[in-house]
């Protein structure tokens, strides 16, 4: 694999600290996009630098999260926020009740969306501000 397979795949899953180090990397000459992973040297990273990359989220990360909070035995909200007490917040302020359970969900989890297969991954890129409700689901 190449640097900048990987560099894309750390852009696309949202792997920051290893994208930012990559961008650092690249940055100071010390890769190419074309060298081979194997071959790369992580070690020659100014660590401290790559820490406030990261500090300062220069890559542009969204840090949000997919929350699957339950309404009941049947009714489950999911919810994109930055973090799981953002998530019960925004659902108490919605719904004026409590879950009564909030789960992490796999951003990479396919569900259908109509006659569609979508990923969380995918669905978070429709929307601008957050917390948000990213749908509903219900058992029969």
């Amino acid at each position: 694999m190449i640097v900048k397979d990987l560099y894309h795949d750390c852009l696309l899953y949202e792997i920051s600290q290893l994208a930012h180090c990559i961008h650092h990397l690249l940055t100071e000459k010390k890769i190419s996009l074309n060298d081979d992973v194997s071959t790369v040297d992580f070690d020659q990273a100014d660590h401290q630098k790559v820490a406030e990359l990261v500090q300062n989220n220069v890559l542009g990360f969204r840090k949000i999260k997919n929350y699957s909070l339950k309404k009941n035995q049947k009714d489950f909200v999911f919810i994109f926020a930055a973090s799981e007490q953002e998530a019960i917040h925004f659902y108490r302020e919605t719904f004026h009740q409590h879950p009564l359970n909030c789960h992490e969900n796999w951003l990479d989890f396919n569900f259908y969306r109509g006659n569609d297969v979508i990923t969380f991954r995918d669905l978070i890129k429709e929307f601008n501000s957050f917390p948000a409700i990213a749908g509903y689901s219900f058992r029969y």
